[in-house]
């Protein structure tokens, strides 16, 4: 009976320990899956943070070419626009120096033309009869006509009065229509006189007051007839000179100068 308990006893224990030892194989295979399953999870991390680091690498490599891609096409295009405004400033000096060539042969060729304008007008004013004004008259006269006029009375201002007077002689005869013949009289007249030719001084003074009476020579004209009157020591003929001329023309100054001369020739 005893060695019935002991026996039991034993196999109680050992019954016990059997299941002790197996609580504790299985609490180690629980234990070994375990750190399994937490280095298995430890590799997928670090395969995962090993291919987001390989990821950012390429990304960062790639911003980075791009980066420099960008910046050598952008120094690309500031060169590109370098060279277009140098090129563009060539072609403004090119167009600026073209344009003022441009305006100096437009000024000289309208230098041209003016001067072409002006000889031709000069070459017609040779030729072509124009207007002209003498003693406060205007009338048409030949070009060559007024220089030969123009060149007698120079001669007269000149005190050349031998010249003068041929030349007022020969101007009447070539030309005795001309609008000049009146004023042309009168300075011949004087041209005589200054040469003591006072009868033929008179003839053409007289030839003037009958051509153009109111010619604004014509007061002047009377005054000289009675100038070369009392030359001629023709003191009577002055006299009554002296009185037409008043009576002619009372309001003119050589009026005044004939009634000076009639108070000392009385």
């Amino acid at each position: 009976m005893g060695a019935n308990r002991t026996g039991a006893w034993r196999a109680a224990a050992l019954a016990a320990l059997a299941a002790l030892c197996l609580g504790a194989a299985t609490g180690a295979s629980a234990a070994l899956f375990e750190d399994d399953e937490a280095r298995r999870a430890i590799l997928d991390l670090r395969q995962k943070v090993e291919a987001q680091r390989l990821a950012s690498e390429r990304q960062a490599e790639e911003l980075r070419r791009a980066n420099e891609d960008a910046g050598g096409q952008l120094r690309r295009s500031l060169l590109e626009l370098q060279t277009q405004i140098e090129s563009l400033r060539g072609e403004l000096a090119r167009l600026t120096g073209q344009n003022e060539q441009l305006m100096r042969d437009i000024s000289e060729l309208q230098r041209r033309q003016k001067d072409m304008a002006q000889g031709m007008d000069d070459r017609l004013r040779k030729v072509e009869p124009s207007q002209v004004q003498v003693d406060g008259r205007e009338f048409i006269a030949d070009p060559t006509e007024a220089r030969e006029f123009e060149a007698a009375l120079a001669a007269f201002r000149k005190g050349e009065f031998a010249a003068a007077q041929t030349g007022f002689g020969q101007f009447i005869q070539r030309y005795p229509q001309s609008g000049f013949r009146p004023t042309a009289l009168f300075w011949l007249g004087n041209a005589q006189y200054a040469n003591r030719d006072y009868r033929g001084a008179i003839g053409n003074f007289r030839a003037l007051l009958a051509a153009a009476p109111t010619h604004p020579r014509a007061p002047e004209a009377l005054l000289s007839v009675a100038n070369c009157q009392i030359e001629l020591k023709d003191s009577p003929g002055a006299r009554r000179t002296l009185d037409e001329l008043v009576k002619a023309y009372p309001q003119s100054e050589a009026a005044v100068a004939a009634r000076e001369r009639l108070a000392r020739l009385r």
